[in-house]
């Protein structure tokens, strides 16, 4: 009971889509700001605002990675604080590149850096 999972070190994913955006990318830890308790590890990709999570670039937890695989925006859940039910973002299409996405909701959520590696320390 209470045991620590294994830790995994992921790589940043190198595509067209993140080539589009000027190549650069990196690892986020998502928290919610209401509880701190973490939501995601993401990869954001190029410069600006974080405001919204594509679903192929959530890496952890496996509930929300594999979302991508399995559902269209129709019946794509709300993305919810596992902890405290905060609502953190609603389901949406990109549709400039119709890609399944979070939009996140300003002031619900924050992030920090990462360096890939879940969980976080």
């Amino acid at each position: 009971m209470g045991e620590q999972s294994e830790t995994i070190q992921y790589k940043l994913k190198k595509d067209g889509y993140a080539r589009e955006r000027g190549g650069g990318s990196e690892f986020l830890d998502i928290y919610c700001s209401f509880c701190q308790s973490h939501i995601a590890l993401y990869q954001k990709d190029g410069s600006g605002s974080l405001l919204r999570m594509y679903l192929d670039r959530i890496f952890e937890p496996k509930n929300l990675s594999n979302l991508q695989d399995s559902f269209n925006k129709s019946s794509l859940p709300n993305l919810r604080c596992f902890s405290c039910d905060n609502l953190i973002a609603v389901p949406m299409v990109y549709k400039l590149e119709n890609r399944l996405a979070f939009r996140l909701i300003r002031g619900s959520f924050f992030k920090r850096k990462s360096d890939g590696t879940y969980p976080p320390i």
